[in-house]
């Protein structure tokens, strides 16, 4: 970092973030202001951003300017009009009194919110998984390696797909005095597949934290990087 070559938005910058960096490590000593003024700050510019996304990227192209060059066509009807009510009745439930007249909108957003879900879920991760662990025992696919090596392999990730899957089974058959239990087999077959999530949980979390202490080394390294480059000119 050379600090001739910077101007001085630059200084601005590198100031602010140093600032804030501070203010963040600063939980290390406890709760204060400067690490609730950090993350305000960081919920504030989130929220301006997304507010300003939203704006230029729907609200304008997709609402305000369809209404402004829209000439009494009928065919604007339900790309325009229909979402300006749609958004309007949405806006009664801030008003306690009105709130009901945006209760069928609401539930038509959620409605539209799981079925994409959902539909992700299927098309997006369960039949590509299906696939690809049907893909893993045709041999043409798997170019020319050990077969036992192989078949052990793609046994073993079928064998972890099917338990995972079976652990979220969660019917059972209940009597008068029983409140309901799996079937053996079923719970035989949930325990391996917890094996398998708790393995999964634990690689997602050594990620994460992986990821956590590259932040961490990188913010210490912009820090000492500074210091350095003021004793230095």
């Amino acid at each position: 970092m050379n600090l001739g070559n910077l101007t001085m938005f630059d200084y601005a910058g590198i100031l602010v973030g140093l600032f804030l960096t501070l203010s963040i490590f600063s939980y290390l000593l406890g709760d204060n202001a400067l690490f609730r003024f950090a993350v305000h700050l960081f919920i504030g510019v989130s929220a301006g951003y997304l507010v300003v996304v939203t704006w230029y990227n729907i609200i304008f192209p997709k609402l305000l300017l369809p209404l402004l060059e829209n000439e009494g066509r009928s065919s604007n009807l339900l790309t325009t009009y229909l979402p300006l009510i749609f958004s309007l009745l949405l806006l009664t439930k801030l008003v306690p009194r009105l709130s009901g007249m945006g209760s069928p909108i609401m539930a038509y957003l959620i409605g539209i919110g799981a079925a994409t879900a959902i539909g992700g879920a299927i098309m997006g991760t369960l039949f590509p998984q299906i696939i690809s662990t049907i893909n893993l025992f045709d041999g043409q696919n798997n170019g020319q390696g050990l077969i036992w090596y192989l078949v052990l392999e793609s046994s073993f990730i079928l064998i972890g797909t099917l338990s995972t899957l079976i652990y979220f089974h969660f019917g059972a058959r209940s009597g008068a005095n029983d409140p309901g239990k799996r079937a053996v087999w079923i719970e035989s077959i949930a325990g391996v597949g917890k094996i398998f999530i708790a393995i999964t949980f634990g690689a997602i979390f050594a990620n994460v934290l992986i990821a956590s202490l590259t932040a961490f080394v990188e913010r210490w390294n912009f820090i000492g990087h500074f210091f350095l480059s003021l004793f230095q000119s």
